[in-house]
């Protein structure tokens, strides 16, 4: 599928507003100034799924109160179900990255697709309105939301594994910054996470706290057994 095809079936009237939002900074980074990057429609691009959503559970749960409202928006507009969203847009394929970025695996990273995906949120927002912007988000998040009809939602990583731990003893994890490297524009952080002195998971992430979600989902995963 071309650029034109993709910005015709997202609804598009200014294709080079698409082409903006799927440009990462790596890339941008390279080509020079000129060529502006995603970065501050993704900015824009979180208000806009955060309404929609808002907006949708609102309506769709009158009954639920507002903690459990954001519960359930917190595990809709997560990282990995914004990146899922973008696959099945097929977002990726279509990416500007950087060499760097690309090498390492941008294009199937979670970070970089969910922020792709807030970032196309954004420009069809500003491009045809906000319905527009509204019906693309409802529309490409339509699976997660219709697994909200359970009241039960998702608990980021971190929060999981402190409430796991807690129930063993009143002790809590701790974490720490193994690594920092790369450029300003593309850095890369390693972090790890600690219980009783021992490291319990080792996570890598585009920022120091995706690396410690991800050390976190690691420790989960190596900590299932002590339920």
């Amino acid at each position: 599928m071309s650029l034109k095809e993709l910005a015709k079936r997202l609804g598009f009237r200014d294709e080079s507003l698409l082409e903006r939002a799927l440009t990462h900074s790596s890339y941008a980074h390279e080509e020079g100034r000129a060529r502006e990057d995603n970065e501050r429609l993704e900015f824009m691009g979180d208000a806009v799924v955060q309404l929609a959503v808002t907006e949708r559970l609102y309506q769709q749960f009158p009954d639920r109160r507002e903690g459990e409202l954001a519960k359930m928006r917190a595990s809709v507009v997560c990282a990995e179900s914004l990146a899922e969203a973008a696959r099945r847009l097929c977002l990726g394929e279509h990416l500007l990255l950087g060499k760097g970025e690309e090498q390492s695996g941008g294009r199937e990273r979670v970070s970089v697709l969910g922020d792709a995906f807030e970032a196309v949120a954004a420009a069809l927002y500003l491009d045809s309105g906000w319905d527009a912007a509204r019906k693309f988000v409802l529309s490409a998040l339509a699976p997660e939301l219709a697994g909200l009809d359970r009241p039960k939602a998702e608990v980021d990583p971190k929060s999981a594994l402190q409430e796991r731990l807690q129930a063993l003893s009143k002790k809590t994890p701790t974490y720490r910054l193994v690594s920092e490297s790369g450029p300003d524009h593309d850095k890369v952080f390693v972090s790890e996470v600690l219980y009783e002195g021992k490291v319990l998971g080792r996570g890598t992430g585009r920022s120091k706290k995706e690396s410690e979600q991800e050390a976190a989902r690691q420790a989960l995963k190596a900590t299932e057994e002590w339920r």
